[in-house]
């Protein structure tokens, strides 16, 4: 079946645009995504794209505090916005005749956000008690995503806390919020994705009415953020005071995502082998065989896969016994891995793995919120929406050589070893 029709222009501000019409339901879905996340936060500034990401929903040029909230609920709609290494998207789902009301709103906050000392201040305290909520004050919170990469990763861009610290936060300005603005949330720097039920046409002249006029700003150079691959095993420990057991995460660096997909597939498929459901390997010697650990997993990138540039991270993660030795769950690791990397995995175990994998991207594109996010986000880091609609052939494309390959690679001398530790509630900071 031939895949579904795109239509992908660029707006004279430089605004990218897909279009991607589906008639199915009466319903459409609209995202900006901006080239900036954590990677591209300044020093001194951590946490700072997540914090903006949150001053993005606090009123706009035209539009008071909350009322982007009041036109979409009001009109049967859902919103959101995130924020991922490198790109923060926001969305609306909408029923089809709102369409015009959701551009409305994205080409508003994108011409002007309402920067005030009022709504930074506020959102500042949001964001810290996001923080307590979602990472101090809970078992295995930052587990891995902000414990692993300064384990793993030497440079700021890379290793740094995305959620940010405290001090950090609290120092950011009114002048920090307009430079940001300026550098990296302009057309040419985001692109639009509509999809649904639309007429393209009209789609494209309601995209010009709204965003037509908003200015024109470079695009910000973006850098590299290459840094040298481990050359032993790093360790690090982190006493984490809520949780039961004892846990560690295991990182590895991966091929480049964007410009060898095919080699980063080959991970996704190895992680699907080494820990997804009862028959994979790693869930059937160290929880159900001898057993060494209570929770095992594995996967490509600190968030999931296809959300980052260059370098990206695999990981394997585990939460154990207390008397169940580190050592003896990497040994075990590593032997399965020295297994794979040897003997390839057979057609049948390849075929478990790839048909869940593809049923699993057919199930979450047939949504409408991820499809749309799905198509913004792969024209924004590969610059072809249309891969979103490969992926599953491509992935079963993958060999069992690919994936032996794959496992060779993660070398117990190039790698990055987080330990948890169970610790003492007492100075804890709330």
């Amino acid at each position: 079946m031939a895949d579904p029709e795109l239509f992908r222009f660029t707006i004279d501000n430089g605004l990218r645009v897909v279009l991607a019409p589906d008639p199915t339901a009466p319903v459409v879905g609209v995202s900006v995504h901006y080239d900036v996340g954590f990677r591209s936060e300044p020093e001194g500034l951590t946490g700072f794209a997540h914090l903006f990401e949150h001053l993005m929903f606090q009123g706009s040029e035209s539009l008071e505090k909350l009322a982007h909230f009041r036109h979409v609920q009001s009109s049967g709609g859902t919103f959101n916005g995130s924020t991922h290494p490198d790109y923060t998207d926001y969305y609306e789902v909408l029923p089809a005749a709102a369409l015009e009301r959701a551009l409305f709103l994205e080409a508003d906050r994108m011409r002007a956000p309402k920067l005030t000392a009022e709504n930074l201040a506020n959102q500042i305290e949001v964001v810290k008690e996001e923080i307590r909520l979602n990472v101090r004050n809970r078992p295995y919170g930052g587990f891995p995503w902000i414990l692993l990469p300064p384990v793993l990763y030497s440079t700021f861009a890379n290793a740094h806390d995305g959620y940010g610290a405290f001090e950090d936060l609290e120092g950011a300005t009114l002048d920090d919020c307009a430079a940001f603005f300026d550098t990296f949330y302009s057309p040419a720097n985001a692109v639009l994705t509509v999809a649904g039920d639309f007429e393209v046409e009209n789609a494209k002249a309601l995209v010009q009415k709204h965003f037509g006029d908003v200015p024109h700003r470079p695009a910000p150079v973006r850098p590299s953020f290459a840094e040298p691959l481990p050359t032993t095993q790093l360790l690090g420990e982190h006493a984490d005071p809520h949780a039961p057991l004892p846990a560690l995460a295991v990182g590895y660096r991966m091929p480049d995502p964007i410009n060898d997909l095919d080699g980063y597939l080959a991970y996704l498929v190895l992680a699907g082998v080494l820990t997804d459901g009862d028959g994979s390997r790693l869930q059937q010697r160290l929880v159900h065989v001898e057993p060494l650990v209570v929770d095992i997993g594995a996967g490509a990138g600190l968030f999931g896969p296809f959300e980052a540039r260059d370098p990206d991270t695999f990981t394997i993660t585990a939460i154990h016994p207390p008397d169940v030795p580190r050592e003896r769950v990497l040994a075990a690791l590593d032997e399965e891995l020295e297994k794979l990397a040897s003997t390839p995995p057979d057609a049948h175990e390849l075929k478990k793995v790839t048909a869940r994998w593809a049923a699993s991207l057919h199930a979450e594109h047939d949504r409408l919120v991820s499809r749309t996010l799905a198509l913004g986000a792969f024209e924004l880091l590969y610059g072809d929406a249309s891969l979103v609609y490969q992926l599953a052939d491509r992935l079963s494309a993958v060999s069992g050589e690919a994936v032996s390959a794959a496992a060779k690679a993660l070398r117990p001398d190039a790698r990055a070893v987080l330990v948890v530790k169970p610790a003492s509630t007492e100075g804890t900071e709330q």
